[in-house]
C-alpha cells in the first residue's frame, strides 16, 4: 500500500475534521432524530478513524483508494447501527466493523479477482443509493439507482454481487472490556429451535445448575430463538451483559454434562 500518501479517494486526508466529544454526543443525538445533515457531518467527522485502520494494512497491495472506500462503507455502517445506549465509546465499535468489511474485501479479492470496471460500478451504485437515501429518506430501488447514475440495473446487480463476500459467525462487531461480541451472537436460531442438540442431553438437570437469570437468558436464547439485543431488553441489562452471563451458563451446562 501507497504510504504518505494526501489525497485518497480525492479527498485531502491532511484537512480531515477532528470532532470534539461534545460535538459526537450532539450530532449522533441528531442522527437518531433522522437528520441526514448530521449523519453526513458525522461521517466526515470520522474519516480519520479509516484512515488509521487501513494504516494498519499497509503490507498489502491493495490500491490505497479502494482500501478507503471499503472502509468507509465500513464506518457508515457502524454509523448507521451504533447503539448510544450500550455505554461504548463509538470508536470501540467502529473499528472492529471497518476491520472487518476490509478484511473481508481483502480476503474476497484475493479467491476471486473483480474487475475495475466492476468495482467502480459497484462503487458508484453504493454511492448514489447514500445519496438517494439521503434525498428521499427512504431506501432507493435498483432502478432509481440505475437512472440516477446512467448505468442499467442488469449491470449495477451484478457488479454489486461481485463484490460481495460472505460474513463470518465469527466476524467480530464491536469488543466492551475485553468481551468480543460476534455475529453470531445476534443471530436468533429459528430453524433449531425445536430440534436443537441440547435436547438429547440432560438439559433439564443442566439448568438446574444455574442461577435464576442465567437460566432466563438460555431459555429465551435458545428455546425462544431470541438475539442477545432482544434479551437485553426484557430482562433490562446490557447486551454485554448477557454475553457474559450466558457465556458463563453455558460452561456450567458443558461442564456438567462432560463431568
Amino acid at each position: 500500500m501507497a504510504q504518505g500518501k494526501v489525497e485518497i479517494c480525492g479527498v485531502n486526508t491532511s484537512k480531515l475534521p477532528l470532532l470534539k466529544n461534545a460535538e459526537k454526543e450532539e450530532l449522533f443525538a441528531r442522527i437518531e432524530k433522522g437528520d441526514m445533515g448530521a449523519r453526513e457531518e458525522y461521517i466526515k467527522g470520522n474519516l480519520r478513524l479509516v484512515l488509521s485502520v487501513i494504516k494498519r494494512f499497509s503490507s498489502s497491495n491493495e490500491n490505497v483508494d479502494d482500501l478507503f472506500q471499503i472502509g468507509c462503507i465500513g464506518l457508515i455502517k457502524a454509523i448507521d447501527n451504533f447503539d448510544s445506549t450500550l455505554n461504548v465509546k463509538f470508536s470501540t465499535y467502529a473499528v472492529p466493523m471497518i476491520i472487518g468489511e476490509i478484511r473481508r474485501f481483502l480476503r474476497d479479492n484475493n479467491s476471486i479477482r473483480v474487475s475495475r470496471s466492476l468495482k467502480d460500478t459497484a462503487y458508484k451504485a453504493i454511492y448514489a443509493r447514500e445519496n438517494l437515501t439521503r434525498k428521499n429518506a427512504k431506501e432507493p430501488t435498483i432502478n432509481e439507482i440505475a437512472a440516477e447514475i446512467g448505468i442499467s440495473k442488469e449491470d449495477i446487480v451484478y457488479a454489486l454481487d461481485a463484490i460481495q463476500n460472505p460474513m463470518s459467525l465469527y466476524e467480530p462487531i464491536f469488543t466492551d472490556g475485553g468481551d468480543t461480541l460476534y455475529v453470531m451472537d445476534q443471530i436468533s436460531d429459528k430453524k433449531n429451535k425445536e430440534e436443537t442438540w441440547v435436547e438429547h442431553l440432560s438439559l433439564s438437570e443442566a439448568m438446574k445448575r444455574l442461577g435464576e437469570r442465567e437460566h432466563e437468558i438460555i431459555t429465551l436464547r435458545f428455546f425462544e430463538g431470541k438475539t442477545q439485543m432482544e434479551v437485553a431488553e426484557l430482562i433490562g441489562i446490557s447486551q454485554a451483559q448477557v454475553s457474559r452471563l450466558e457465556k458463563n451458563a453455558l460452561k456450567t451446562m458443558k461442564g456438567y454434562l462432560t463431568a
